[in-house]
């Protein structure tokens, strides 16, 4: 028993061997703690519909050890008497600690949140989703800048003398990284104009797709033939854009010619025709069909509609549709597509030339 009462930087054996009792079960105890905590709430994940368990599950599994075992070494360290240096040393390393731990949970809450709205608002404003994307972004940006300034101060740095010239190497680190701090403004001014969201299909010059991620810097683009396309912010927004995403009916025209040789009756009821096969179909509105003019190898009708919806897929049964429905109504009532010809006239030597001969 006298080797516990030995005394080694102020304290007893004793004392030490209380202190690191201590900080191990208070090490031990939190985290049991929060791996019971965690269970109970993944465990419940599917039977509420909230998604307060989901955010505070995805926060706990941030947990860090080191941070558990600075919790315990801080308090452990409160039955012992340290020097004064020591102890604002301890007291700051464990504090630090906090704050980061404080850091890690609340920035892994924030993304979990942000998904499962991004989730719940995808199908009814995909706009939104653009928001609370660079708003989470933005909010985590400043919570680490907050818990940096923390920890300065905790150790003693001045931090308005800090942030004065943090003011001016600013202004440098601006001037060097102009592209990349283009590209973030140029997201903010797309969330606050929203020229397009998630989901919208673009034609930017020669290429088109589905936008798929709207970043800080960069939004990425499915093209039809499957691969990723990455665009610069700055430059998208500099760009022209055609976007079918916004766009509330879809106006078809489509022509077709039928042969010289058509009596006149049959192409005064063509326009009728037309105008039949496009008002038998659903989600339509007829425009006009007219004879549009003498082409060089057919009588040309030219036909104008709108589909009320802008689906393109729908669009396309819907023109295939009226095709067959033109095409029985020629087979009925005898009348010929046009296609291609070229008429040749020959004259024949023998006869003086007078009398051509007509070939096609």
């Amino acid at each position: 028993m006298q080797l516990l009462d030995t005394s080694l930087y102020g304290n007893t054996l004793r004392q030490w061997a209380i202190a690191v009792g201590t900080a191990l079960v208070v090490f031990v105890a939190l985290r049991v703690f929060i791996w019971a905590v965690r269970g109970r709430l993944e465990a419940h994940r599917e039977k509420t519909a909230t998604g307060l368990d989901d955010i505070l599950a995805i926060a706990l599994r941030k947990t860090h050890t080191l941070v558990l075992l600075a919790a315990g070494i801080w308090v452990g360290s409160a039955t012992v008497a340290l020097p004064s240096k020591v102890q604002k040393l301890v007291n700051s390393v464990g504090m630090i600690a906090f704050l980061v731990q404080g850091g890690l949970w609340l920035s892994a809450g924030i993304v979990e949140w942000v998904g499962l709205r991004r989730e719940a608002k995808l199908a009814e404003d995909a706009a939104g989703v653009m928001s609370l994307k660079v708003l989470s972004v933005a909010v985590r940006l400043a919570l680490w800048s907050m818990i940096v300034l923390l920890a300065l101060s905790n150790l003693g740095v001045d931090v308005t003398a800090l942030v004065a010239g943090l003011g001016v190497g600013g202004v440098a680190v601006a001037l060097a990284a102009q592209g990349i701090l283009g590209d973030v403004f140029a997201s903010i001014f797309m969330v606050i104009d929203k020229p397009f969201v998630l989901g919208d299909f673009l034609i930017i010059g020669d290429f088109l797709g589905s936008v798929e991620d709207i970043g800080m810097r960069t939004t990425r683009i499915r093209s039809l033939s499957g691969e990723q396309l990455v665009f610069s912010n700055n430059d998208l927004l500099r760009a022209r854009i055609r976007n079918y995403g916004r766009m509330y009916e879809r106006r078809v025209v489509f022509s077709l010619g039928v042969t010289y040789q058509t009596p006149r009756t049959k192409l005064e009821a063509i326009p009728s025709m037309i105008r039949e096969a496009i008002e038998g179909q659903e989600k339509t509105r007829f425009d006009r069909a007219h004879f549009q003019k003498y082409g060089d190898f057919a009588l040309v009708f030219e036909a104008v509609y709108y589909v009320r919806v802008p689906d393109y897929n729908l669009y396309m049964d819907i023109q295939q549709a009226i095709n067959l429905h033109i095409h029985r109504r020629f087979e009925e009532e005898g009348i010929e597509f046009a296609y291609p010809t070229q008429t040749l006239f020959l004259a024949r030597p023998e006869e003086g030339g007078s009398s051509p001969t007509v070939a096609s």
